[in-house]
């Protein structure tokens, strides 16, 4: 297609959308379909003050946090579901070198929407009566409202937009037509929020296929930046149809960073230095 613009590019070529003091947000939920490599890669380059935005963040907010990439973090729960606990996290914010804002899954959902809708903020029930919402009205991005059409009281949540959102997929064309097979989670929200949305994929598919089967396609071409193509790029997260959670790898890298050898797994697993 003439007046399509191909977007495939190398992983090196596309982190280089990621900058430092970037908010950035990322596809999946907790250890499923998260993209791992594209996360070690911006451990790699050195990407520095970053603040992370998401619902239920997991093995990718805990490393970055680990590896001091991060000056911030936004997030309703972070931890590696059965697995307990975020203990890089943990460590960095007891430490006082990570700021944290503690969220609610709502409204962090209703911030992405609003994002995602080009308006300011979108209204929501509940939140009232908590010690969040007294420390969001501070913070200045909730604030409680009354329904101009039946005087409802409400919380009126402001749009989160991540400089970058970075979605691991199934497939995509090489136009940026991407597909997102299974759970969604809040992808189909994510990248309409952000400002640059970077895919990783498992396989490039030939765009025929994707005109044969539009009802597939999860995320349009004009929302994509780049694509880059990198199979197990979840990995050891899961990739539904591809492959299933490492969960063996998640426990080696919790034993590594509850006994204060974080450095040793990035030297290993990241670096690639052993």
């Amino acid at each position: 297609m003439r007046f399509l613009k191909e977007k495939v590019v190398s992983l090196d070529e596309a982190v280089k959308l990621v900058k430092d003091g970037d908010m950035i947000t990322v596809s999946g939920l907790s250890i499923h379909r998260t993209p791992m490599e594209f996360i070690r890669e911006i451990v790699r380059k050195g990407v520095k003050n970053l603040t992370l935005v998401d619902r239920e963040p997991g093995m990718w907010f805990d490393l970055l946090v680990g590896a001091g990439c991060v000056k911030k973090v936004i997030f309703a729960m972070a931890g590696f579901e059965v697995l307990g606990l975020a203990p890089n996290f943990r460590r960095m914010v007891e430490a006082g070198k990570v700021e944290v804002e503690e969220n609610a899954c709502g409204a962090i959902i209703g911030g992405f929407r609003a994002a995602a809708m080009g308006v300011p903020f979108l209204p929501l029930y509940g939140l009232i009566g908590s010690d969040l919402m007294k420390i969001h009205e501070k913070i200045g991005d909730w604030k409680i409202i009354k329904s101009p059409f039946n005087g409802e009281t409400l919380v009126a949540v402001k749009a989160i937009q991540p400089d970058v959102a970075i979605i691991h997929a199934q497939q995509a064309d090489k136009y940026g037509n991407t597909r997102i097979l299974g759970p969604k989670y809040e992808d189909m929200i994510k990248p309409r929020a952000a400002k640059k949305v970077i895919v990783t994929v498992e396989e490039i598919v030939d765009h025929e296929k994707v005109l044969e089967e539009p009802d597939k396609t999860t995320l349009p071409y004009f929302y994509v930046d780049a694509v880059v193509k990198i199979p197990k790029g979840a990995y050891p997260t899961s990739c539904f149809g591809y492959y299933d959670v490492d969960l063996e790898h998640i426990k080696m890298y919790l034993d590594f960073s509850v006994k204060g050898k974080f450095q040793e797994y990035l030297e290993k697993y990241v670096f690639g230095k052993e």
